[in-house]
């Protein structure tokens, strides 16, 4: 138990004093902060953005142009003046574009009831620029229903839709679009934090052996006692960075939400912090006692990094079916996925993030994550030994399988 704690004590110190990992730790938070900061004070402010300050050069004309050969539009409405400006032919239309007091200028035919035409003249393509299209036929189309008012403003307002939802465990609004774009982040952010953390595993034993530090440490310690020290302090480490990021996402959707007035759509419940550690946890027991029976394989880092990419497939999978997960998080992809203890514990974050899941489910998918976790442990106690660990053969897809079903041999 002593030299576990050794261990233990020196895997957490030689990772967290890296350079490397306090920046990550504490940069990602902080430019969100400020991202946030600085979006909020431009919506208070519009003056003050910056982000159209560097982007749009000064002076620069967002006006259009509009003759009417129609004669349907008598006058531009006050809250379009900004936009559109109204010219007697086309001649001056030109002219004034020509002499950049505009963007472009449509024309529109004088039969538009009867084909619906119009032009746009512009002096050259812009792909980044904004046309004003729908405004222009908002513009017309009151013209054309000036006799309606309410035939146009049903047809400027289709429909007044609602969604009543009978689960009282979430209150977002599925008819936002930020429902939608609040699960791809906790997806990412899931996937990087397990995968990196697992892989600190990996890096640690491959570097020990391409350094010869492995040799010294098999004089003195059992490959048990290795195993279990780095397992226990770099799923401390990467717990601490679960809970940093995950609290500071929390307190970033609350900031957002008060700065920017986001939506409820785009709000978290507490709950999915606590479900959200527990996933760690055995996502993490799973992949860094995966990457500790690939690391005590590969001869060095260069085909440890290679062979990673066999273990990495099953956490891009849940990626790859994001859209669906999302769309239905109770459906059965999601309940296969989140039921599968290799793509559980993302499936499981983006249902979580996505709408509310059965507890039994949520229950279950634990359950599967830490029992296939304790096999994996098992069958990598294997591999785990100085005959494997001191050794420099070549890595074999087929032997590494092997040893996790109990069949390994040198």
């Amino acid at each position: 138990m002593n030299k576990t704690f050794i261990v233990f004590k020196q895997e957490i110190i030689s990772t967290v004093m890296r350079k490397s990992f306090f920046i990550t730790l504490f940069l990602i938070p902080l430019v969100g902060f400020l991202v946030t900061i600085i979006i909020g004070q431009s919506q208070n402010n519009p003056s003050s953005n910056l982000i159209s300050t560097i982007f749009t050069p000064k002076n620069e004309v967002e006006l259009f142009g509009v003759v009417d050969q129609s004669n349907l539009i008598e006058y531009i409405p006050e809250e379009y003046q900004n936009i559109f400006t109204l010219f007697p032919n086309q001649e001056e239309s030109k002219n004034a574009l020509n002499q950049q007091k505009i963007i472009g200028y449509y024309i529109i035919d004088k039969n538009y009831v009867e084909n619906g035409k119009i032009t746009l003249v512009k002096q050259d393509y812009d792909p980044l620029g904004e046309d004003q299209n729908w405004k222009l036929e908002n513009i017309l189309n009151e013209r054309l229903l000036a006799n309606y008012p309410k035939e146009f403003d049903r047809i400027q307002n289709p429909m007044n839709f609602d969604t009543e939802i009978l689960s009282t465990e979430s209150d977002r609004d599925p008819n936002s679009g930020l429902t939608f774009f609040i699960p791809y982040i906790v997806t990412m952010m899931f996937y990087i934090i397990i995968l990196g953390s697992s892989s600190l595993m990996l890096n640690s034993i491959t570097n020990e052996k391409t350094n010869r530090v492995m040799e010294i440490l098999m004089t003195s310690i059992n490959p048990s006692q290795m195993l279990t020290g780095k397992i226990v302090a770099l799923g401390l480490v990467g717990l601490m960075q679960t809970v940093i990021w995950s609290v500071s996402g929390f307190l970033l959707l609350r900031l957002s939400g008060r700065t920017m007035d986001l939506a409820s759509s785009f709000q978290l419940p507490i709950s999915i912090l606590f479900w959200g550690i527990l996933f760690f946890i055995g996502g993490y027991t799973l992949y860094a006692s995966l990457m500790a029976g690939l690391g005590a394989m590969v001869p060095n880092l260069k085909e440890a990094s290679q062979a990673t990419t066999i273990l990495v497939i099953p956490m891009i999978i849940p990626l790859m079916f994001m859209s669906a997960i999302i769309d239905k998080p109770n459906g059965l992809i999601s309940l296969i996925l989140s039921l599968f203890p290799l793509t559980s514990p993302v499936t499981m974050m983006t249902r979580l993030a996505s709408g509310s899941v059965p507890l039994w489910q949520i229950i279950l998918s634990l359950f599967l994550i830490f029992a296939f976790a304790y096999l994996v442990i098992r069958s990598v106690s294997n591999l785990f030994r100085a005959q494997t660990l001191l050794s420099g053969q070549e890595f074999k897809l087929k032997y590494f399988f092997n040893a996790l079903r109990g069949k390994f041999s040198i």
